[in-house]
This record gives structure tokens, sequence and C-alpha cells, in this order.
């Protein structure tokens, strides 16, 4: 047995306060009405007499009647209704076009809002965020060529130096690594576009499962052992042991973004701290670092693609980390934040329910 489909609950807009029609159109219209009418009574009275049947004089009245009521109406449509939504289909065909500069004039002699006031304010709101989007997408694809780019020319500029000769024996193996190092950071700065592109457009689903979460956490750690070694940095590990219910490759990307910005952003000599522990929303990790810290402005901007407010460090990462992890964790229904102070250190806290 088939089950019947529920139709689309369309409750009313409470933006809408005003009829469609308003009550002065209407009284114009039956005014005029009232007019032909009265005018007819007197043309139909004469007619009556002469014809002496009140059917054919009321089918003619009928008649009459209704080609006027007809009448009015498409003269009432055309300079409300129509008018409006001729507006509208060309404002539409502009956008189609890429024109996302249009904008339909709102009449505000009156307050209140009819369905068209709506629907126009609507329309110009989603040409707003149109325009926003195709300016972020031009600006991603600016980002995305220039961070490519730098690599690129440096493993070309490198190999080709490298194949004719130019370099001397006992620098080949510098030569060789800077290389390396290059293809490393293009190779992550792809990976990171796709693995974001794919969360952002849905493509991406995760797959929870139950695994412990301070074993993942002191894995990733031990991953960054060799450069906070090479960095003299002291790594301090205090987490959890509990069991959570997540895709466990997703929030492992969490955990390396944070701990190679720590690791990065940290002075010879300084130190991490990667901690996690019970709360009453769930399990909260978070990691610190005495590094160069963040001026509030650079806060207020870190989840930003391509966003990276130290230039100091830009060669050493392409400003997609943070973003991808804040968006992992919102998939996870969860929440991160950041501390900073500048000059004295960065904490990055992940709170995830349990």
């Amino acid at each position: 047995m088939k089950q019947k489909q529920k139709r689309p609950d369309f409750q009313k807009d409470p933006r809408i306060t005003a009829p469609l029609v308003s009550l002065e159109e209407v009284l114009l219209a039956f005014g005029i009405l009232y007019l032909l009418t009265f005018l007819s009574v007197f043309l139909f009275d004469e007619y009556l007499n002469k014809i002496g049947s009140l059917v054919v004089v009321l089918g003619l009245y009928l008649a009459v009647l209704g080609i006027l009521i007809a009448v009015l109406i498409g003269i009432l449509w055309r300079n409300t209704i129509g008018k409006s939504i001729r507006k509208v289909a060309i404002a539409a065909k502009r956008v189609a076009s890429g024109d996302f500069s249009v904008q339909i004039p709102v009449d505000k002699k009156h307050r209140r809002k009819n369905e068209i006031d709506v629907l126009i304010g609507d329309f110009n709101t989603m040409v707003r965020e149109l325009a926003g989007n195709e300016m972020l997408k031009n600006d991603f694809i600016s980002n995305v060529s220039h961070e490519m780019k730098s690599p690129l020319s440096v493993i070309l500029s490198y190999t080709k130096a490298l194949k004719d000769g130019r370099v001397p024996t006992e620098e080949r193996d510098d030569y060789m690594q800077i290389v390396i190092t290059s293809a490393e950071k293009l190779n992550e700065t792809i990976t990171n576009i796709l693995k974001l592109s794919k969360l952002e457009n849905q493509q991406i689903f995760p797959e929870a499962k139950p695994y412990q979460l301070g074993e993942q956490l002191r894995h990733c750690a031990l991953g960054y052992m060799e450069k906070w070694q090479e960095k003299d940095i002291t790594f301090d590990i205090d987490v959890v042991d509990v069991s959570v219910n997540y895709d466990a490759s997703l929030l492992e990307t969490v955990w390396n973004n944070l701990l190679s910005n720590a690791v990065k952003f940290t002075d010879n000599g300084g130190t991490i701290w990667l901690k996690s522990r019970l709360t009453d929303y769930g399990v909260s990790v978070s990691v610190s670092d005495t590094g160069c810290g963040m001026s509030q402005d650079t806060l207020n901007k870190v989840y930003e693609k391509f966003y990276q407010g130290d230039t100091s460090h830009s060669s050493e990462g392409n400003g997609l980390g943070l973003a991808l992890a804040k968006r992992i964790v919102d998939i996870c229904g969860g929440k991160i934040t950041a501390e900073s102070q500048e000059g004295k250190g960065t904490t990055f806290t992940v709170e995830l329910k349990i």
C-alpha cells in the first residue's frame, strides 16, 4: 500500500503584514463597478421596455459585467503584481548573465509588506550573497594559484640547476632536500584543498565508529617527535583514555593541523602541551604552545581559508589547516575555540560530545 506523500507545510511568512492587493485598490474597483452597474440600469431599463424580456436583459447585463470585471482585474494585475514580477524577471536575467550588482528598488512608501515585497527583498538578499560567494571564489582561485605556484617555481628552478650541473657536489643534497620539501608542501596544499572542497560540498560522509581518543592523540603527537626534538621543544602530553564515536580519520586531521601549527610557531627551547579531559559537555582536547601568539585581528580571521597572520612562517604552511579543522569540528557537532597573547603563546581547544 502506497503511503501518501506529505505536502510541504507552507505557513504564512510573518514578514507579510499587508494583502497582495490593497484595500484602496479593491474599493476603487468596486466603485467603478458600482458606477457602471448604476449606468447600465438606465440603459437596460429602456431596452427592457422595448424587448420585454427580463432573461435577455439579465444575460446581456451579466455578459457586460463579466467583461468589465475581467478588464479591471487585468489592469489591476498589470499595474501591481505583473509590474513587480516583470522587474524580478528582468533582474533574474541579469543575474543569470553574471551581473551580481543588480538590486530591485523597494517601495518604501508603505511600512507594511505583501508577498511581492517579501519576494523582492529575498531576491535582493540572494543576489548580495551570490555576489559575496563570487568574490570568495575569485579570491580562492587567486590564493590557490599563488600557493601552488610558489613551490612549483622552487621545484622547477632547483631541479633545472641540478640537471644543468650548476650545483657543487657538496650542495646537491641541500638542493634535493629543498625540492623534496617544496613537493611535500605542494602535495599538502592539494590534499587540503580537495578535502576542504569535499567537506564544504558535502561529498565526504563521516563514518562514525567507536575508538580510543587518548590513543589517537598520543599517536598524532609521536608523529611530530622528530620536529620537536630538532627545535629542542618540551612536549608535555596529558590525555585521558576515553571512547568516542566519530570518524577517526577526520579527527586525526584536526589534531595533526593543531599540532603542526604548535610546532611551527614555537621557538627553539619552547614548550607544547597536549591535554584532554572530561567535561560536562563531553571531552575537551587542547593544544597549547609558548610560541609567538596572535593579535585579536588575527584571531578573528584565523579560520579563514588561506589566511596566514604571521608572514614569517608563511613558507611553512598554506593557510588551510585551521579552516579545514574548523569545518571538520563543525561537521562532528563540536566546538573549536582559540585563545592567544602576542609573544606568549596560543591555545586551541576542541570540545566534543561523547
